[in-house]
């Protein structure tokens, strides 16, 4: 299936969300069988979980079943080239997005490290990725990686 029948997929689907409705060929990888990212969403949850020590506050878990469907919303952000864009329909309360990198890498040690930078503080709107990072309301995270043709990888973090 190309990455274009993929999104017009999910978006007939409503934004179901299961690894069949990722495309899987063409560039692009995804949840599916082996999962190419298994080792990037521990990291992923692992540096979450490392920033929230630095304040003493208590780890989240892996919320593997979530990571499929956060998958799915990443790929369609990718499509539509906009963050968030299918917020809430994988049942998460908050989300934090890393979109259009070059690898896992720069996603885990940059894109959240400077989410985390933007703490502590208010309002939401100058420091809602640390807020989501920090906040002991969530005790759960899926993190999703979508690899493009292109190349670029797109990441979301989904709390809940």
């Amino acid at each position: 299936m190309s990455w274009l029948a993929a999104i017009a997929t999910l978006l007939i689907a409503g934004g179901a969300c299961s690894d069949a409705d990722l495309a899987t060929g063409d560039g692009m990888s995804s949840g599916g069988g082996e999962d190419a990212f298994a080792t990037a969403r521990t990291e992923c949850v692992d540096a979450i979980n490392a920033f929230r020590a630095t304040e003493g506050l208590p780890p989240l878990t892996r919320w593997s079943d979530g990571e499929s469907c956060a998958d799915t919303q990443g790929l369609a952000d990718s499509a539509a080239s906009a963050s968030h864009a299918n917020f809430g329909d994988c049942g998460e309360w908050a989300q934090n997005t890393c979109g259009d990198r070059r690898s896992t890498g720069a996603i885990i040690n940059d894109c959240l490290q400077s989410m985390w930078d933007e703490g502590p503080g208010e309002p939401f709107s100058e420091h809602g990725h640390y807020l989501n990072m920090s906040s002991t309301d969530y005790t759960e995270v899926a993190c999703a990686f979508v690899e493009l043709a292109d190349g670029s990888i797109w990441a979301s973090q989904n709390f809940r």
